[in-house]
This record gives C-alpha cells, structure tokens and sequence, in this order.
C-alpha cells in the first residue's frame, strides 16, 4: 500500500518531457480522492487520499508547498493500515528544497527526509535521513551530476510541461530519491481515454503506466489517467499491489488555476 503515495509523483514525472508551459497550478488548490480495494472480488471504499498546495516561504525565499495525505478508514485497517503524510518544499522555478514522508504502512512506522542545495548550475547536492521502521536514524550525503526530484516535487515541477508531441508507446526514464536511495524508474505513454471520476464527471485523460524494476525485471506498479490539458490533473489511478489490486478517483477539486478544458459533461 505504500504504492499510494508514489502514484502521485510518478503521475506527474509523466509529463516532464517536452517544452514547459506556464505554471499549472497556484497557491490554494485542493484534490480529493476515493481510494478503493479488490478484497475476494468485492471493490471496497477503502479510505481517502487529498493533496493541497500553498505559497510560502522557505530560508525566506519564495516557495510552495504541497502536502499529500492518504488515510485508509476502518474496513482498510482490518486488511492493511495505512497513514501516509508527505510534505515538499519547492523553490519558484521548482526546483526541490526540502521533502519529508511520515508512513504509517502496516505495523511499519518510518520518516523520509531529504535537503537539497545547487553548487551550481548542473549539480545536486542531496542530504538524506530515514527512521526505520526498528528506530534506527540512517545518514547520507550525495553530490550528483544531474538533477534529481522526490515525488512531491516532482509532482509540481513537471505539471509544467507540454506532452502534446508524445507519440503512443513512447517511454521516459528517470530518477527518484527518497531518505535512503536513489531509484530509476519509467513512464511509458498508453495513449488516450475518457474517464469518468467520483465527482459524476467524465474527463479525456492521458493515459500512462509507471514501471519499476523487480528482480532484473520490468513490472507495471501504477496506470493512471491526467486531464489533457494545462493543469494535468490526476483523475484516476489503477494499482497493482502484492495482495491485489486498487483504484483512486478523483472526488472533488478547486483553486485550480486553469480552466478545466478536458471535462466532456
């Protein structure tokens, strides 16, 4: 069920290809979510997840930050119990400044944390620190020669690019950090669709799938569908887990910044 809170960044890792368009979002959006389980063959309203975004300031300079939260309620809880928070501080121009993940994952509680800072134009420095799930604080520094993104960040950074060029089948490949490594992972564009969400709306959605590497090999973790337009608007995600499988539709949404030209009704 950790998979919850990655969908979000791997969503928006999607789109960050093509040439960047104005800023999608403002301080005082707010997604809502339905999250529900296959359990035995019966879908399940599982729990609730909601992301915001505000202006503010980091060191005192001009920032936002988002925050996701996903809550399981009590029929999820007797099947696994999960309570995610995350936080991510990002710059003006998105680049990531501070991220933090508190998860509560089964009997497992564990914190994320990671410090970015830019000697110059091409490096990233990132400072990152884990509490395990046994107590334990873990430490590590690494100086790295591209720009590297956590989910949230990357979540605001690449809403801002135009994927209107993408041709079916075409992949991108990244990576991710979090409070003890760096991952690869992959996007692979699966075309278009209209979906409809929890709101009574139906949307025209890009699709996409995003892969992680298993054991030498590739498997599908997430496919999800954003608004085809500006804002790039997470409406539905399907998740592959370990014990079956998961969906999250969206419920509501305001302060968006652009209008919504892929809602059909």
């Amino acid at each position: 069920m950790k998979r919850y809170a990655y969908i979000f960044a791997a969503l928006m890792l999607s789109l960050s290809a093509h040439g960047q368009q104005s800023l999608p979002f403002q301080g005082g959006e707010y997604l809502s979510y339905n999250l529900y389980y296959n359990w035995q063959f019966v879908w399940l309203k599982a729990g609730t997840a909601s992301m915001s975004t505000v202006e503010t300031k980091y060191k005192g300079q001009t920032a936002y930050r988002a925050s996701l939260i996903t809550r399981g309620n009590s029929k999820a809880d007797d099947v696994f119990v999960m309570r995610d928070t995350l936080i991510s501080y990002v710059s003006a121009d998105l680049f990531p400044l501070y991220y933090r993940k508190g998860a509560r994952e089964g009997k497992r509680y564990y914190v994320d944390e990671v410090w970015y800072s830019y000697p110059d134009s091409k490096q990233c420095r990132v400072r990152q620190h884990q509490l395990t799930s046994k107590g334990k604080h873990e430490n590590r520094e690494q100086m790295l020669d591209h720009r590297v993104y956590d989910m949230l960040g990357m979540f605001m950074r690449a809403r801002s690019f135009d994927p209107s060029k993408w041709q079916k089948g075409h992949t991108i490949d990244f990576d991710m950090v979090d409070g003890h490594k760096v991952e690869s992972v992959q996007l692979k564009y699966l075309g278009k669709s209209t979906v409809k969400a929890d709101d009574g709306k139906k949307y025209r959605c890009l699709q996409l799938s995003y892969i992680e590497n298993e054991e030498g090999k590739k498997k599908e973790i997430v496919r999800f569908y954003v608004t085809d337009d500006l804002n790039h608007i997470p409406i539905r995600l399907d998740m592959f887990l370990r014990f079956g499988s998961a969906k999250a539709f969206l419920s509501a949404m305001r302060g968006n910044r652009n209008a919504v030209e892929a809602q059909l009704n």
